[in-house]
């Protein structure tokens, strides 16, 4: 029994820098758009600085992960929970890593007036941090419900992104063409990052039932 408890405890270490992770990962796309909004190079270089921070947890949380199989010889669920748990890291730490772009498009924006409303991308970015969190929710919970949401909600993101490009589309003119390049790539950083919130929700299913989720469950 204690050697059981002490690997539920190990899990939940495990668990508890998941959880970690992904709210440097909100936090950096937060702060990221909000320095944009208010084009605050201050904020946004503060985003770059400190990714290291995200790259290094993902080392932990990898390394931590493999000690445990390595130790514990896991098997059935709690197997997928460490398989999951590193696939849910990688996820991760790449919607960290477009932080840090949507931060890098921030600063070459710079003080330009914006030549359209960003109202398709702050919807994108609202939906975005909002399956981060139902992710990090789910995650806690092992909530295969949740996770369906999250699937859901990605295609209100993709929605919006079409609007933001078409929008941008007729916007073409050299004139606009570096702020064009930019509000599209943060366009497509929220889209992306809202693809691997959706690799997190159907990794957290796979952790429940054993099985990816099917399109028509």
């Amino acid at each position: 029994m204690v050697v059981r408890e002490n690997f539920e405890l190990q899990l939940k270490e495990l668990q508890e820098k998941i959880v970690r992770l992904a709210n440097l990962a909100s936090g950096a796309i937060s702060k990221s758009f909000t320095a944009l909004e208010n084009k605050n190079l201050e904020e946004a270089l503060e985003v770059i600085d400190n990714d290291t921070i995200a790259d290094l947890l993902e080392e932990e949380i990898n390394d931590f992960a493999i000690l445990l199989i390595a130790k514990q010889q896991p098997v059935a669920i709690d197997l997928r929970r460490i398989i999951a748990a590193i696939k849910i890291a990688s996820d991760i730490e790449r919607m960290a890593d477009f932080g840090v772009n949507i931060a890098k498009s921030a600063i070459r924006i710079g003080d330009q007036p914006f030549i359209l409303p960003l109202t398709p991308l702050k919807q994108m970015h609202d939906i975005t941090l909002k399956m981060i969190e139902l992710s990090i929710d789910a995650f806690e919970k092992e909530d295969v419900v949740l996770s369906r949401e999250i699937i859901e909600m990605d295609d209100e993101v993709d929605r919006f992104y079409g609007e933001m490009i078409r929008s941008l589309l007729r916007l073409s003119d050299e004139k606009n063409l570096q702020q064009i390049t930019q509000l599209s790539l943060i366009a497509r950083y929220l889209e992306r990052t809202a693809d691997h919130t959706t690799n997190i929700a159907e990794n957290i299913y796979f952790l429940v039932r054993g099985r990816y989720i099917g399109r028509n469950e």
